[in-house]
């Protein structure tokens, strides 16, 4: 029977359970989708039960495909700032939770603009304001479901995004990790504490939100889940982009990497100093091990792979999101269509929540290959303005790219993405890097493996995609991009 470690995925639209091995190798994993819920235009909603039942299902198939395996610890990680509140008692949801990609706050968000608090927020979190983050769906779910505020009060529920929820259920503890506290309006990311400034002006009640925990430390052990024998450790959490950083190895300062989920994600390693974005960038903490404090630069797109599942979904013009790659390659190019992925707002760094997705350039010649094409570089285009960004703030010009997620398997998008940005990216041979990050943090809670210099030794090259474009073709592009841009 060989020891493992489970790493836990729990994405906006599936489930991952991933088993990992002492020597890096994963031993089995498995995935599990579930539906979103959209009650209204720019509502995006999750029940929490259908999150378990894919917890359930995931972890099974993965320790059916196993075989004999010791599970040594468990590492959590998740979509960010998707926020619930839940019975202490019976572990029950008051209410759907709210998704990351919901916009229901962006009134409320205006009001903290015109009441000239964006400034002091931004110097305490390192956000923006934006629905994006959990503070402001806690509020409106305060004060929107019945005496939700009143049971705050007294305890009687508790606050926290998904990770949280799951080591409530796991392992019977309410907590959280920085990288997840780090994302709620709510964090003072230098003191590294609840804000009471901040818990004030949102109106939230203290005893309601979990304690801070690092991100690899022993937070419970399993009881009476069924699916999984009692006694097993919870020892890791981080969200889904630190994680991810993580398990892509980028312990250095400048390290960075973008991950290609539903959404997309840069993340880059500033190191012990919580750099300051002048362009629209999130100052964020990467992570906290033996109470170091490890810092991060991100920028984020909302919509990535959901653009593809869109396309799948919504339009029908393909029947597997795997078919993209193929369409998109049977034209030379988009053909002057370009497609702004604003299907909830755009991201760093412009921060326009009442943004949408906008396709341009479309004639009568515009065939469905020349759609696909034009999203699949939408989708790259939204992370040179990021990386620009990114690397402006921190004086730093990137070497190479470090890429991750399931939409980096297509080598159309990459080599687009390499030369737009005029610069290298590199593809690991296990593209679930996040699923990696948060086994890595587990294994190390529990001394599974006993330094990050360990896992950095594991990290290995699949493809790397070097610049082809001439200069004035990615001129073109990139001025394309920004008059479609200035119409979403």
């Amino acid at each position: 029977m060989s020891d493992c470690v489970l790493a836990i995925d729990q994405g906006t639209t599936g489930t991952t359970a991933l088993l990992l091995d002492q020597n890096v190798e994963v031993v089995a994993s498995a995935n599990v989708e579930f539906p979103n819920h959209y009650p209204q235009p720019g509502w995006v909603e999750h029940d929490v039960s259908e999150i378990w039942n894919s917890i359930e299902e995931a972890v099974t198939a993965a320790l059916s495909k196993a075989g004999s395996v010791n599970i040594v610890a468990i590492g959590i990680t998740n979509q960010r700032e998707t926020s619930l509140f839940w019975d202490r008692t019976t572990g029950q949801s008051i209410h759907r939770a709210l998704v990351w990609q919901d916009r229901r706050t962006t009134d409320f968000c205006l009001e903290l603009k015109r009441a000239g608090h964006e400034s002091m927020l931004r110097a305490r979190t390192g956000l923006v304001v934006d629905p994006y983050f959990s503070g402001t769906k806690a509020k409106w779910l305060l004060d929107h479901v019945e005496g939700a505020r009143d049971r705050a009060a007294k305890g009687e529920i508790l606050f926290g995004t998904i990770h949280a929820w799951l080591a409530w259920k796991l392992c019977g503890t309410h907590a959280t990790d920085p990288s997840n506290a780090s994302r709620t309006l709510l964090f003072n990311i230098h003191e590294m504490n609840w804000d009471p400034v901040l818990l004030e002006l949102f109106d939230i009640p203290a005893q309601c939100l979990p304690r801070i925990c690092d991100n690899a430390e022993i937070l419970g052990r399993t009881h009476g889940l069924g699916f999984l024998p009692d006694g097993i450790p919870v020892a890791g959490m981080a969200g889904d982009q630190q994680s991810a950083l993580f398990g892509q190895a980028c312990f250095g300062r400048g390290e960075a990497k973008s991950t290609y989920g539903t959404g997309a994600f840069i993340l880059m390693n500033t190191g012990s100093e919580a750099v300051t974005s002048n362009n629209g960038l999130l100052t964020t903490v990467g992570w906290r091990i033996g109470g170091e404090t490890t810092y991060a630069l991100e920028g984020s797109a909302f919509i990535a792979g959901a653009a593809v599942q869109w396309l799948r979904d919504g339009l029908g013009i393909i029947e597997r999101a795997e078919e993209i790659e193929a369409l998109a390659s049977s034209v030379e190019n988009s053909g002057g269509v370009v497609f702004v992925p604003a299907l909830a707002g755009l991201g760093a760094p412009h921060w326009r929540p009442e943004a949408r997705g906008l396709l341009s350039g479309v004639t009568g010649g515009t065939t469905k290959a020349h759609v696909a094409r034009a999203v699949l570089e939408g989708i790259a285009l939204q992370i040179a303005d990021i990386l620009g960004a990114m690397e402006s703030d921190a004086g730093i010009e990137l070497a190479a790219l470090k890429v991750d997620g399931g939409a980096a398997r297509n080598d159309l998008l990459m080599q687009y993405q390499a030369d737009i940005l005029r610069t290298e990216c590199v593809r690991p041979t296990v593209l679930e890097t996040t699923a990696l990050g948060a086994a890595f943090l587990a294994g190390l809670g529990v001394g599974f493996w006993n330094s990050p210099a360990k896992v950095r030794e594991t990290w290995r090259e699949d493809s790397t995609f070097s610049p082809q474009m001439l200069d004035d073709d990615v001129e073109g592009h990139l001025a394309a991009w920004a008059a479609a841009i200035s119409k979403a």
